[in-house]
């Protein structure tokens, strides 16, 4: 819990700007936006969701997996590579 910690403040601002890309997308719907542009908008909102995601399980494993050590951390990387590939 410690890493989220450290990285409050980001992930806070991540958050908020996920809010305002649902708010933007309520809007959206509500004023019959063409489809196109609504599913560009859940698009974008599932891609920031996913980079949420990405970031606070890099966290979680290098500093519950790996306990912060450079050894276990090499050995995370391709884990990591992978998990990246598949969040993007």
């Amino acid at each position: 819990m410690a890493h989220i910690k450290q990285d409050q403040k980001k992930l806070v601002a991540r958050v908020r700007r996920i809010s305002g890309q649902v708010a933007s997308l309520e809007r959206a719907l509500t004023r019959d936006t063409e489809c196109g542009a609504i599913l560009q908008q859940l698009t974008a909102v599932r891609g920031a969701i996913n980079g949420l995601i990405l970031e606070v399980m890099e966290g979680h494993l290098k500093s519950h997996v790996a306990h912060d050590n450079p050894a276990d951390q090499a050995e995370l990387a391709p884990v990591l590579s992978v998990l990246r590939s598949y969040l993007k």
